[in-house]
């Protein structure tokens, strides 16, 4: 439920972004020039990495073989913490919003969360982005709470 409800809000919030942003990279100004809306495509990865022409694909199967991965991983942690149940679904989701964007659009994944003070900004990101950094928080979390429970068994 959690990765569905993840992946629909990620892809409603872009389309909207599509919608009514347009034209890229003007500023929509939200709370004043802290938070802005401004419409752009990250054809790479995370921090603008990219790789080429081939981006698109490359990433797009990096995500599906990134998601396989954290399922194996984590399907014990997943049985003992409940914050690794929430923080595995919403890591899930987000990958997922961004794999859609791969798959829909040509000029790369929709970013337009604009933060930042004047010409001192973050990234542009997405919910997407934002709920992979929640969950992979919530599996930090998980772990370090799951070692120290381990460590008092041990002692």
């Amino acid at each position: 439920m959690i990765v569905v409800l993840v992946t629909a809000l990620d892809a409603i919030t872009k389309a909207l972004a599509v919608q009514h942003l347009a034209p890229r990279h003007i500023p929509h100004r939200v709370i004043g020039e802290f938070v802005r809306f401004t419409l752009a495509y990250n054809p790479g990865a995370a921090f603008g990495m990219h790789l080429g022409p081939a981006s698109r694909w490359i990433f797009a199967a990096l995500s599906i073989v990134i998601v396989a991965v954290i399922l194996r991983v984590t399907a014990d942690l997943t049985r003992v913490s409940r914050m690794a149940t929430i923080g595995v679904p919403i890591v899930i989701g987000g990958a997922l919003g961004n794999l859609l964007d791969r798959i829909r659009y040509r000029e790369g994944v929709v970013d337009f969360i604009d933060i930042g003070i004047g010409n001192v900004r973050f990234w542009t990101f997405n919910l997407a982005d934002t709920a992979v950094t929640v969950g992979a928080v919530c599996l930090v979390l998980a772990l370090w709470k799951h070692e120290q429970v381990h460590e008092r068994e041990l002692a």
